[in-house]
């Protein structure tokens, strides 16, 4: 193709391509003649061609006479189309010559998005009749105090020691007052209706956080109530009732697996009977509750009552000690702690069944364990009393490693280097104790502060109740704990106190050692607490499911929504059951207890930041009752709860933390919107207005530039989007990221159609959720459509937050149209946007474009880069790749060389330009070599202007018409030339690409050749299935630099 010849034999067999009939798409069905087709163009008298060396510079309504400037780049008649604007958007041959200078200029704008929705506010409404006392601080009370307090305390304050114990229990206590502080603050800052500290943190920190705390602590209450009920099996099988345990082991090995087994077959059928008596009634459970709490008060004031009365008569519980080493009170039936015993009558020395258990026979030659021969056994006291000073001793720490034997160092011990033995009668350390793992095992003693808040709907005044039932509730245990620790160390000797099940004083519960008048009292008001504390778990959890599944925040919940004809939880019942299970199955209270401290701070932690966020962002609707308050006692609450949850145990906060993300971001993605006004929306306006701010501060880097989208749709008559195409174009563009404003204008006067303007925007909304775009609605009223689409594009966006790219849709039928306005506003839209500086796409054929649900198999994206304004056109085609329809697809760029161009150099240059750009595609430069105008040029010319003179006639007068005469304009020749060929060569290397991106030339800058400017337009994508033209908005938008 590298002659003259050859070229005019390429591009002037026009009719041979694609077209069948040219002349049946003139509107109007006007026909012509083609007698100027086959010789030159008459030229028409107001016009004058000057011929040289194959340029003409040319004076006519298409270009304006000002703007007449000797140059080959301007006057190539080629690309005649795109002259105009060659100053601007030069030829890509020009561009590449300078690869070596292409420079990253700071144009673009940073992406955001945001999406709201109204939701509706659910009230309940309840005769409320309850008081502080017996509203909040009983019922706080009876969840604070538990099953820990009688099983573990005094084994952490054994293991701890009593002031790293103290340390323990008033970290603890410092984040639930703390965070009752907060929650006060935000319970009395208005009406709390039933749902406690769900209804609190959803409503302060939006639904989403809501969802996901609320959920935790529903899994928080639900593992409580499994904790309970294992307590209450371990009272039982323990302490009550040894001889109940259906699995029992010969080997001291299998103990530990036997054990479990009994609690996991107890756990359960508990589980069931008291789901059956929730399911049955909870006004039982509220009858009973009283009588629980009752029991958790006698069994505290016996404890107190015991270590007074052991300051003068120390209750007689003898601990068997060999040397320093604690021996189990189980293993020696005849009762001797001793090696032999002396039978009176016949002065015979007889061994004793400790003697047994050491030796290998019951001979006094037998061989023997060392460490036995040579320490000898003594009898300790297990309580001493608060006289005896026994506190200095319990200070300091004693952690055990499991397995270890738990000693006395206060005791002599001969220093043999022999471990003992597992079957050896000492009582060993069942798990390895650390100061991290006693606080996640005690936490759960101290929770249990939200049981006031939840029953805010049934308070008389619940803003005055809760603050003060709560705190004093809170302090009432914190000094409960505190002394107890206190006592526990001065009152019990440290292998009592490190001997977790008591095995040291024959089984007996320890706490229960120290209670007077007897350890019953402990044992019976324990279970029966315990019992009470599970029945109120499971009676709790399942309505805090019920609120979150009735918010309708999470689709999945909605079933568990539903109850009993009196509202009762029939199916979060059954769910709370099952999950309990699991807990249950787990069979050791040691490792229950830290997965529902976790969820239990997660919940705290949130009451703080949502009580720290209000105050700190100075809400309006901020103003609570409770005055006692300040962000900074929320934000140490918050870091207390964040520093416990991974000091108590790193894996599972980080489980925790990402169930509450999973949480997060399905109700995020999946979930209803609500809009209640919360403390993470007010958070979202003050960093959008910093964002806002920072944006003005200067234009955006190139590498920030993405386009941010103003899409221009039309509704018809019925209120339906004319093209909703054009959405779903605009969606695989975007992939969900970026500035979206969706906008239409609806004719008319404000005042009249305002409902219109609503309906509209409703529209539009709801294609917008259809097609998953996230974005904003714009809809403006105005006399012209054109009027309101230049109105739309200058004021839509916000600060740096503006669209910096325009979709609209080809008019269709335009030639057919009576009207001329669809094609006038079209042009006219063009015009603004290039006045505007932004970058405009133009979808031709948009009905055939893919939907979301057609991804394309294979095939090419095809660009077409005829001149460069500012990458556009490499961009995209990467940008849709993004998305999965067009993600299979390759990209082929094609470059226009004019016979001036090296294109062999070109097409180097251009494919290290590609390489530096990070882009993959193929590469082909298309020679357009100078060739005559051909017949079909002139006539498809003709044609065109014999149209517009017979619409101008129309709307001219008589005598107006009289004065008008057919002419052919030389330059509009000249651009039909250039859209001819090109179309031809395009038609040829990209007919089966799935897409084809072209350069948009510029309309006319005098309006009078605009209908012109249109039939060159399709002159130059006919033949194309999909075609997108796209303009730059006159700045670079892609760089080769990081």
């Amino acid at each position: 193709m590298s002659s003259r010849s050859s070229a005019r034999v390429r591009f002037g067999s026009r009719e041979s391509v694609n077209r069948s009939d040219p002349l049946s798409e003139v509107s109007g069905g006007v026909t012509t003649t083609g007698a100027t087709a086959g010789g030159g163009a008459e030229t028409p008298d107001h016009s004058y061609v000057e011929q040289g060396e194959g340029n003409s510079k040319i004076s006519s309504v298409y270009i304006n006479n000002t703007h007449g400037v000797d140059d080959d780049d301007f006057y190539d008649r080629n690309l005649a189309l795109f002259e105009e604007e060659m100053d601007t958007r030069p030829k890509v041959s020009s561009l590449l010559n300078r690869l070596a200078n292409y420079t990253n200029l700071t144009q673009g704008a940073k992406e955001h998005e945001e999406a709201e929705s109204i939701g509706e506010k659910k009230k309940a409404n309840k005769s409320p009749q309850m008081g502080t006392f017996m509203g909040v601080y009983l019922p706080c009370l009876q969840n604070i105090f538990g099953v820990i307090l009688f099983l573990r305390l005094t084994w952490v304050v054994g293991s701890a020691g009593v002031l790293q114990g103290l340390c323990i229990v008033f970290i603890c206590c410092c984040c639930t007052m703390l965070t009752a502080i907060s929650m006060s603050a935000i319970a009395t800052n208005g009406v709390v209706p039933a749902g406690g500290s769900y209804f609190m943190i959803s409503r302060s920190l939006g639904p989403e956080f809501g969802g996901a705390v609320g959920l935790c602590f529903y899994l928080g209450t639900t593992f409580a109530g499994a904790m309970y009920i294992l307590g209450a099996v371990e009272i039982l099988l323990m302490y009550i009732a040894p001889e109940a345990a259906i699995f029992s082991s010969k080997g001291p090995d299998g103990e530990g697996a036997a054990m479990l087994n009994n609690m996991r077959v107890y756990g359960s059928i508990c589980l069931l009977l008291m789901s059956l008596l929730v399911f049955v009634g909870v006004k039982y459970v509220n009858k009973l509750a009283s009588i629980f709490l009752a029991c958790v008060i006698i069994s505290i004031l016996s404890i107190y009552i015991g270590a007074l009365v052991s300051a003068f008569k120390p209750p007689h519980f003898t601990v068997c000690m060999l040397g320093n080493r604690s021996i189990n009170g189980h293993d020696f039936p005849d009762d001797q702690c001793a090696k032999t015993i002396l039978h009176v009558p016949a002065s015979v020395e007889k061994t004793t069944d400790l003697w047994r258990q050491f030796c290998q026979g019951t001979d006094l030659n037998a061989s023997c364990d060392d460490y036995f021969l040579h320490n000898n056994f003594t009898k300790i006291d297990g309580i001493p009393g608060l006289a005896s000073g026994i506190l200095s001793e319990n200070l300091w720490s004693s952690y055990l490693s499991k397995g270890d034997v738990i000693e006395k160092g206060s005791l002599n011990s001969s220093n043999v280097a022999h471990s003992p033995s597992i079957d050896q009668p000492y009582v060993f350390a069942d798990i390895t104790t650390s100061f991290t793992l006693l606080v996640g095992i005690f936490f759960p003693s101290v929770t249990g502060i939200m049981a006031g808040s939840n029953r805010s709907g049934d308070l008389k005044d619940a803003q005055r109740s809760i603050p003060i039932g709560t705190i004093l509730a809170i302090l009432t245990t914190s000094i409960v704990y505190l002394s107890s620790v206190v006592l526990f160390g001065a009152c019990i000797d440290g292998v009592v106190l490190r001997d977790k099940f008591g095995d040291s004083v024959k089984g007996n519960l320890v706490v229960g050692t120290l209670a007077w008048p007897t350890p019953w009292v402990i044992v019976i008001g324990s279970f029966f607490s315990t019992c009470g504390a599970g029945l109120q778990s499971l009676t709790g959890a399942p309505r805090l499911l019920q609120a979150i599944a009735k918010d309708n925040i999470i689709p999945f919940l909605r079933v568990f929504g539903h109850g009993k004809a009196n509202g009762e939880p029939t199916w979060a019942l059954l769910l709370t059951a099952l999950i309990a299970e699991l807990g249950i199955l787990i069979a050791s209270l040691d490792l229950v207890a830290p997965i529902l401290t976790m969820f239990f701070l997660m919940c705290y932690l949130f009451v703080n930041l949502a009580c720290a966020l209000q105050t700190l962002l100075r809400t309006p609707n901020w103003r609570p009752r409770f005055s006692y308050y300040h962000w900074t006692l929320s934000v140490l609450g918050m870091t207390i709860c964040l520093v416990l949850m991974f000091i108590s145990s790193w894996y599972y906060a980080f489980v925790a933390m990402v169930i509450a993300g999973m949480i997060y971001k399905y109700i995020e993605y999946h979930g209803a919107e609500k809009e209640w006004g919360d403390g993470i929306r007010g958070l979202s306006l003050s960093a959008a207005r910093y964002a806002l701010l920072r944006l003005e501060e200067g234009p955006p880097h190139t590498k920030n530039w993405r386009p941010q989208l103003l899409v221009l749709l039309k509704l018809d008559e019925d209120a339906h989007v004319k093209s909703p195409r054009l959405l779903t174009f605009a969606s695989q563009l975007k992939a969900g990221k970026g500035l979206t404003i969706v906008g239409t204008v609806v004719s008319g006067n404000f005042l009249q159609s305002y409902g219109e303007a609503l309906a509209a925007e409703q529209t539009l909304k709801h294609l917008m959720d259809k097609e998953r775009v996230k974005g904003f609605c714009q809809c403006i009223v105005a006399q012209k459509p054109r009027d309101g689409i230049s109105h739309m594009i200058q004021s839509s966006g916000l600060g740096g937050m503006k669209p910096n790219t325009v979709v609209m849709g080809w008019p269709h039928a335009w030639r057919q149209s009576e009207d001329p306005q669809a094609w006038k506003t079209f042009i006219n839209t063009v015009r603004v946007t290039t006045a505007a500086h932004l970058a405009l796409l133009v979808p031709k054929n948009i009905s055939l474009f893919p939907s979301n649900s057609e991804p394309c198999a294979e095939g090419y994206i095809d660009v077409w880069w005829i001149v460069h304004d500012g990458g556009m056109l490499m961009l995209l085609p990467f940008l849709l790749r993004q998305h999965k329809v067009w993600r299979k697809c390759g990209m082929r760029i094609f470059t226009v060389a004019q016979m001036e161009d090296n294109s062999i150099q070109m097409k180097k240059d251009l494919a290290t330009f590609l390489y530096h750009l990070r882009i993959v595609a193929e590469v082909e430069v298309v020679e357009m070599h100078d060739s005559d105008i051909s017949a079909y040029t002139y006539e498809r010319t003709l044609m065109m202007e014999q149209r517009s003179q017979m619409l101008r006639q129309m709307r001219l007068s008589k005598s107006d018409r009289e004065r008008e005469l057919i002419h052919e304009d030389h330059s509009n020749v000249r651009r039909m030339h250039t859209a001819v060929k090109l179309n031809e060569v395009i038609v040829n290397k990209s007919h089966d690409a799935r897409l084809v991106l072209l350069n948009m030339p510029g309309p006319p800058r005098n309006p009078d050749g605009d209908e012109n400017y249109m039939e060159f337009l399709e002159v130059l994508t006919e033949g194309l299935e999909r075609v997108l033209l796209v303009r730059g908005g006159g700045s670079e938008v892609i760089t080769i630099y990081s």
